[in-house]
């Protein structure tokens, strides 16, 4: 029996009365799979080329090669937390991917964003990710897309209503 159809079939009770636990028809041990399988052939292509890491290819999505954000936008959208930032941020100023400026209309607010060779990077990136995004995706008719999507935007819902309250 495969995982999928071991997901699908209920889980036998032990002797004690709970049921079996086998990690690999586990759906959050599956998602985590899936991610770990879909994000390393996305890193496979901004890391081979351009050595980033996968939150310093994210900052860059963010920032796109005209934006200007601070760190703090950058988190919020990004969803990744402070020091993944901060990191992000320091090893593309290293590079010379980005820079850090001061707000024209608040002194007091840095923004960054992409130079020129960081900009460049990213318009060279992008229609190879979005290629790969095509590929992972191939094999699925529209109506299967809009299903998956809308399936992975349920369960997302589900896990945080299912989070506990802080």
């Amino acid at each position: 029996m495969s995982p999928v159809d071991q997901r699908t079939q209920p889980r036998p009770a032990r002797s004690d009365g709970h049921a079996e636990f086998d990690l690999r028809a586990f759906f959050p041990y599956l998602v985590r799979v899936f991610y770990r399988s879909v994000s390393d052939s996305v890193a496979a292509i901004y890391a081979t080329q351009y050595g980033l890491s996968v939150s310093e290819w994210r900052t860059m999505v963010v920032l796109g090669p005209r934006q200007a954000m601070s760190a703090g936008e950058i988190v919020e959208q990004s969803s990744m937390d402070k020091v993944n930032v901060s990191r992000a941020i320091s090893g593309l100023r290293k590079r010379g991917f980005l820079k850090r400026d001061i707000d024209g209309e608040d002194r007091r607010r840095a923004v960054l964003r992409l130079t020129d060779k960081g900009a460049e990077a990213f318009d060279r990136l992008v229609p190879q990710v979005l290629q790969l995004e095509s590929d992972l995706l191939s094999g699925l008719s529209s109506e299967e897309r809009t299903t998956l999507l809308n399936l992975m935007e349920k369960v997302r819902k589900n896990a945080e209503a299912a989070r506990p309250s802080e």
